[in-house]
């Protein structure tokens, strides 16, 4: 990875949201290079990259920059733009600790760059969230709404609260290899088309579809289960960043200091 790559990367982000990373992180890993560009020109992708890499970030790097774009243009509504989806609760709510720091952050540094930003909202709704949580949602939803394929799945059958989702643009579906090939990922694929319908039927152009993969074969199999397909049955364009073998191992041979078989008892006491 070249400085030249990062800045291209970096010339696509806000001011303050560069800075930020750049002071956080340094230099974007593989598979940032590959997804936040895509994502930043509307294109549905999946990341395949082992855990550790950066492709949660990726993801969120590039929506969040847009939300900031939008909170500078004074168009950021109470309304829900992206939806997290995760096979496990218990990832939803570290998910939801996860962004609440970047958020404050970004925000910081750019308040002492001369920006005023509005607050970007995240919210976590699952069988775990209160009624009177969902009620609050209802009056003021998330910009960024965490959740399960069955909640999902439940929250589009809500009167009230299925209209908030008709605003959707964009949806990550994370930890996609343990879905894909499972009832609960049939599911899911049926779920993302009734959204897909959803935000269609309200005048919007469609979801960004957004995975997130471990390690995973084939590929392509993949890009057709998150994509689905359109009205005439043709699969939807999904493009691969494939940084599965991206993570850097540093193997060494350790020993210790004395020969544990042929040493004595004294040396076996000694430091190792």
């Amino acid at each position: 990875m070249s400085a030249s790559q990062d800045e291209q990367v970096y010339a696509l982000l806000r001011p303050y949201v560069a800075a930020w990373f750049r002071e956080k992180y340094g230099s974007f890993t593989e598979p940032q290079l590959g997804a936040i560009p895509l994502i930043k020109a509307g294109k549905s992708v999946l990341i395949s990259s082992p855990t550790g890499t950066g492709k949660t970030l990726a993801a969120f790097l590039a929506i969040l920059d847009e939300l900031f774009a939008m909170g500078e243009r004074g168009t950021l509504e109470d309304k829900i733009y992206a939806v997290y989806v995760s096979p496990l609760r218990a990832l939803d709510n570290d998910m939801y600790r996860n962004l609440l720091a970047p958020l404050r952050e970004i925000t910081e540094k750019a308040k002492s760059m001369g920006y005023d930003l509005p607050e970007i909202r995240v919210a976590t709704r699952t069988s775990d969230t209160s009624p009177n949580e969902k009620q609050r949602m209802l009056r003021r939803p998330p910009h960024i709404l965490i959740t399960t394929p069955e909640s999902l799945a439940i929250s589009l059958v809500a009167p009230r609260f299925r209209e908030r989702l008709s605003t959707a643009r964009w949806v990550i579906v994370d930890e996609i290899h343990e879905l894909a090939s499972s009832k609960r990922g049939s599911h899911l694929a049926l779920t993302l088309e009734r959204l897909e319908e959803l935000v269609r039927e309200a005048g919007q152009p469609g979801l960004q579809r957004i995975g997130l993969s471990a390690t995973i074969a084939p590929l392509e199999d993949v890009t057709l289960f998150l994509g689905g397909y359109d009205d005439e049955g043709r699969p939807r364009p999904v493009e691969i960043v494939d940084a599965r073998f991206a993570k850097p191992f540093d193997v060494r041979v350790v020993t210790p200091k004395v020969d544990l078989i042929h040493g004595t008892r004294q040396d076996k006491r000694g430091d190792l």
